[in-house]
Formats: C-alpha cells, structure tokens, sequence
C-alpha cells in the first residue's frame, strides 16, 4: 500500500493563462480552494503519509502555501535550476520517495468519484509482482474538458497499450499512476517524460491501468476551471 506520493507542481501553466500570471498553476483556485489541496486531500483519504512536491514556476508561492501541511508531511523537490518534464522530475526526487511504491499524481487532476474512491481502487488492483505502474484512466466517454481521441486502450486483464495509426481508444489518462521504483531503473539523464519509461513497460507487458468509474475533469484552462466548478458545484447540489 503506497505510502508516498510524487506531485508534480512544477510546470508553467501556459495555457491556463491568464490565471497563471501571477499565481503558479497548483495554486489556481477551484471551488474555494487551490488545486494541489483538492490533490493532498484526496492522497491523505488514500492513507497517503508523506508527499515529495516538485518546484519550478513561482517556486516560493507554493513552498509557502505547503509550509504547514501535515497531511500528508510535504517535502520539496527543487527545480529551480532546470524544468525536467514529469521522467525527469521523479528521478530528481527518487531519494526523497525511498524503495516503496509510489503514487505519481498530476497537481491538477479533478475528479468526481464514482461508486468506489479511485485511489483506493487503484491500491486493491496494484500488484508489483507484475507491475511496473499502474495508471488511472478515464473513459473518454466519462469526460469534462478533454477533446482528444484517447491514450490508451485496456484489456480485461487491464494490460494497457498504446492506439495505432489513426485508432481512436476509449481511454485517457487521468494524471495519476503508482510506479514502482524499478519503472526508473537506467532513466535518462535530465529532461524527459514519463510517457518513455511507460512505453518500454509496455513493450515488457508491465504497464496496466484501472478504470475510473466518475468523471474526470481536464482542469488545463479558464474555460476549463469554470467548466469544471460548474459540474462540482451541480454534484454537491
């Protein structure tokens, strides 16, 4: 049962300008509160202890707003220097998050649960005898924000792989995944993605996801966050 979390706050929130102009993307407010709290609460409901917060754009704003945060324990990860992608930005942090499995969770990924909490789900499916990750995806279907045409397509086992050319698959990733330490074993140096240390789990038959069963929201812009309050707040009604 992972105990630590990767979040991954340091990107530059271009797109979600001009809310981002001033405040970095983490801290965008969404339903009265930022968007990184919505995620360190739901890791916290997980049994989530500790979480490892990469920082890069506006650096300061968030070690000050994550200063106090007990739940879970926050310790930073400092990007300052460079901005190395989301490969990149685990493997700085890799000492910070120990030999255990691991959640990796996108700062502003929202969703509304379904009939079981998605993280919890993900917990019961994780296996790392099998496993080198285990990703959250969505049915495009089951979507607020997103208009592409998916990432992945699953088994009934829940080995994902990727779409061919010009295939459209029902699944999309929804930002969070457990990763087991071994998923970084010969990483590149510097700035890289995950989507290449997925690919080669994939061609080892080890990459697997869990469906989620509510609505994601693809937070990425304005109109977005609006969307997505609107949807909250009809939910909580």
């Amino acid at each position: 049962m992972p105990k630590t979390a990767m979040v991954l706050a340091a990107g530059l929130g271009t797109r979600m300008r001009p809310l981002t102009e001033r405040v970095p993307k983490p801290l965008v407010p969404l339903a009265g509160k930022p968007l990184i709290d919505h995620v360190l609460a739901r890791l916290t409901a997980a049994g989530v202890t500790r979480a490892v917060v990469n920082v890069h754009h506006m650096a300061d704003q968030i070690e000050d707003h994550l200063a106090n945060c007990t739940a879970p324990a926050v310790e930073i990860s400092d990007e300052r220097d460079i901005l190395l992608d989301t490969g990149g930005g685990v493997v700085r942090a890799l000492p910070k998050l120990g030999d255990e499995p691991f959640f990796v969770h996108n700062s502003d990924s929202v969703w509304i649960e379904g009939d079981s909490p998605c993280l919890l789900k993900m917990i019961d499916m994780w296996n790392p005898d099998t496993m080198d990750s285990l990703l959250l995806l969505a049915p495009v279907s089951e979507t607020l924000g997103y208009s592409g045409t998916g990432d992945f397509a699953m088994d009934a086992g829940g080995v994902i792989r990727r779409p061919g050319a010009g295939e459209s698959v029902p699944f999309v990733f929804a930002g969070v995944s457990i990763a087991h330490p071994r998923l970084f074993r010969d990483a590149p140096d510097g700035k890289f993605s995950l989507n290449l240390l997925w690919d080669r789990a994939i061609a080892a038959g080890r990459l697997y996801g869990v469906d989620h069963e509510g609505v994601w929201m693809h937070v990425g812009t304005p109109d977005a966050v609006r969307e997505a309050e609107e949807r909250l707040r009809r939910e909580h009604a």
